[in-house]
């Protein structure tokens, strides 16, 4: 775990991140295909460990029923994907290039290689995740607990 700071574009949008995972993901899926423009690459952070300056300065919107996704209202920065629903609440993804240090991230997971671009080359030694096992995993923590 490591700290960390970034900013969006305009640098209206500045973030510092205690305790942020030292390994990032990438995701395929379409929405975020359509929403960065190509694979997400993402690392994780809770969000009490996260403190933003600018927040007037973002737009979130939910884009599925468990997840919404931020961008800077200025320069239309991708900022995060965050959990609002399921037992992760609060987990966020921060695009890495928002980072001002990205050394020592490593890939760890791709999600929905099943869509992923065949422009897209990345890394051996990451786990790969297909459309149906993330259906699983989405059911698994979108579940309430019933114990």
């Amino acid at each position: 775990m490591t700290d960390r700071t970034g900013q969006c574009m305009c640098g209206a949008v500045t973030f510092s991140a205690k305790d942020m995972a030292d390994t990032f993901s990438i995701c395929h899926c379409k929405m975020c295909q359509r929403w960065v423009g190509s694979a997400l690459k993402g690392v994780s952070v809770k969000t009490e460990n996260l403190t933003v300056h600018g927040s007037k300065n973002i737009s979130a919107f939910q884009s599925s029923e468990f997840a919404e996704r931020a961008n800077c209202k200025i320069c239309g920065s991708g900022l995060w994907w965050r959990l609002t629903a399921g037992k992760y609440v609060g987990n966020n993804s921060i695009l890495i290039g928002l980072l001002d240090d990205v050394d020592g991230l490593k890939l760890s997971t791709e999600y929905f290689v099943d869509y992923k671009y065949n422009t897209v080359e990345v890394p051996e030694g990451r786990t790969q995740v297909t459309s149906a096992e993330v259906a699983d995993i989405i059911q698994d923590f979108t579940t309430e607990d019933k114990t």
